[in-house]
This record gives structure tokens, C-alpha cells and sequence, in this order.
């Protein structure tokens, strides 16, 4: 075969080269569309909403994990609110805290408080969180005991422009002990204590107005073991 007639046929290889890489093309992408419909038609029946077998309107006791069961991130105004806010202030809530003036744990009680309630092993109370609560409520007991009157007189009222609860003055005895808390109201606010970093009665008062200390009962022997 001469060069003259290789050169026709060239044109015409190309064109059928070109004819087939066209075909295969096409074919593979409408396979592709298949596909694609096949697996859309089967995604479509495979996803079903699953049936919930619990009836409306009915509470249920979920099987939650341990870790879970006393977590609540919202404690609000209830007791529990109330001392771990308290808690916060005095110490952020650290049990084996001494501040620089000595006073003890989460709750930072001075050792006199602590002896009144019949604690005199400091070093046991700070190494021991179970009686630190215990010893915080009973202290609140004994100074609900105390100021039980004032609770009653001042409740509801206002004196030096913040509006007295039962929570507001029982924060405000542990901080500065019922005696101080009597003057502070009987005085209509002029005679306001203040401890030796600035914090006043009034500051607690404030702080710690409305919260639920009804569980909280006047006791004026209120003591606790040191066996917790």
C-alpha cells in the first residue's frame, strides 16, 4: 500500500476511533443514571420511621447511667441552691479550704461556731465534707432558732433598700453570726456589720434573697457527731 492510500484511510480510522470512545461514554453514563435511580429507590425504602412503642401522655423511668442520676444544671432557688451558692461565695464550694484568717472548709466556719455545735476536732472537720454539711445545717437550724422572730417581724419588708427573706437573713447570720444580723434589722440598716474582706449583712441579704429554706427547722440544741 502506497503512502497516498495510507493517508485516505488515516481520516477514516479517527472517525471510527472517535464513533466508539462516544459509545462507551454514553453507555457508561447512562449505566451511571441507573445506578443512581437504583440506589435513590432503594434509600427510599430502607429509611422507615421507627415506631415508638410508648404512649402519649405517660411518664417513664429511663435506665440512665450512674454518672447522670444526681446531675442538675439548673438548682435554682431551692435549699440546694441555696448552700452551694452560699458554699461558693465563702470558699467556691472547696472543702479543704483555710482562708487567711482561719476559717475552715466549704463553708468557712470559724472554730467557736464549730464548737457550739459540738465540733472540736478541726482537723477532722476539714478533712471530712459528710459532717461539713452536717455542720452546716445545723448551724442554720440554730440561728433560724435565734432570729425566728425577726424571720416573722422582718419577712416581706424592706430595710436599707433590700427586701428581707428568711434565706436573705439566714445568709446573713452565717456570715456575720444572729446577734449581728438582729442589730443589723433592728436598726433599720445603719448598724451593718462588715468582716475583714468588705462582705456586709447587706451583700448577703441581697445575695441570697428568695430562696426555700422551709426544710430548714429552729433548733436551738442543734448539734452534730463527729462520727460522719
Amino acid at each position: 500500500m502506497n503512502k497516498k492510500n495510507i493517508a485516505k484511510l488515516v481520516p477514516l480510522v479517527l472517525t471510527i476511533c472517535i464513533l466508539i470512545v462516544v459509545s462507551l461514554y454514553t453507555n457508561k453514563a447512562v449505566k451511571s443514571k441507573k445506578d443512581l435511580a437504583s440506589l435513590k429507590e432503594t434509600a427510599a425504602v430502607a429509611v422507615v420511621e421507627p415506631e415508638l412503642d410508648i404512649p402519649l401522655g405517660q411518664d417513664y423511668n429511663l435506665k440512665l447511667d450512674k454518672r447522670f442520676l444526681n446531675y442538675n444544671p439548673r438548682l435554682g432557688k431551692t435549699f440546694t441552691g441555696f448552700k452551694e451558692q452560699l458554699g461558693f461565695k465563702e470558699s467556691q464550694n472547696n472543702y479543704f479550704r483555710v482562708n487567711t484568717l482561719g476559717y475552715l472548709g466549704k463553708y468557712q466556719f470559724g472554730r467557736s461556731t464549730l464548737q457550739m455545735i459540738g465540733i472540736n476536732d478541726t482537723k477532722h472537720f476539714l478533712s471530712n465534707p459528710e459532717l461539713q454539711e452536717k455542720a452546716f445545717i445545723a448551724n442554720t437550724e440554730r440561728n433560724k432558732w435565734v432570729l425566728r422572730r425577726d424571720i416573722k417581724r422582718y419577712s416581706g419588708r424592706y430595710v436599707g433598700g433590700v427586701k428581707i427573706t428568711e434565706s436573705g437573713i439566714l445568709a446573713a447570720a452565717h456570715l456575720a453570726g444572729p446577734g449581728s444580723v438582729k442589730k443589723y434589722l433592728r436598726s433599720q440598716g445603719a448598724d451593718c456589720f462588715e468582716d475583714a474582706y468588705g462582705t456586709t449583712i447587706k451583700s448577703y441579704l441581697k445575695r441570697f434573697s428568695g430562696f426555700d429554706t422551709s426544710e430548714i427547722k429552729p433548733n436551738k440544741k442543734a448539734r452534730v457527731s463527729l462520727k460522719a
